[in-house]
């Protein structure tokens, strides 16, 4: 049985720096998302390094932390039942090249790392990253 969720994206420096915030905005409601919380941010380090805790000893985590501070994000709250899976499943696979036609990574992804957006990959994820970019007032 469906139930309403929420879930978080980032439209990550290189979507942002190729002015296509309008266009995956317009596509996430068009999917029947509704946009509860809103902003364009400057990443800091501490911020990212924070945000990617579970990456730090991976090999590619200085390298995203670089990334994702480089240019301003757009965050965003989004809200639907079933949110974080149907989520997911709008911004594909991880790798643009491998994402479904018509997802927002194989429309607007370069490569796994500029990729686009990020999504929360569970509901325990989206509600930790959620409260790491807003406060429950600011989600309306």
């Amino acid at each position: 049985m469906a139930h309403m969720e929420r879930t978080l994206t980032i439209i990550k420096p290189d979507a942002v720096r190729n002015a296509h915030t309008g266009a995956i905005l317009e596509k996430i409601e068009c999917a029947g998302f509704k946009i509860v919380a809103l902003k364009m941010m400057q990443l800091s380090t501490r911020q990212a390094e924070c945000f990617y805790v579970e990456h730090i000893h991976k090999p590619f985590y200085h390298e995203l932390i670089g990334y994702m501070t480089a240019s301003p994000v757009v965050v965003a709250v989004l809200e639907k039942e079933d949110a974080v899976e149907d989520y997911r499943r709008l911004v594909g696979h991880t790798s643009p090249q491998r994402a479904e036609s018509g997802t927002l990574r194989a429309l607007y992804g370069k490569d796994v790392t500029q990729n686009a957006v990020h999504a929360s990959d569970s509901i325990v994820s989206s509600q930790r990253e959620c409260s790491f970019f807003f406060s429950d007032s600011e989600m309306i």
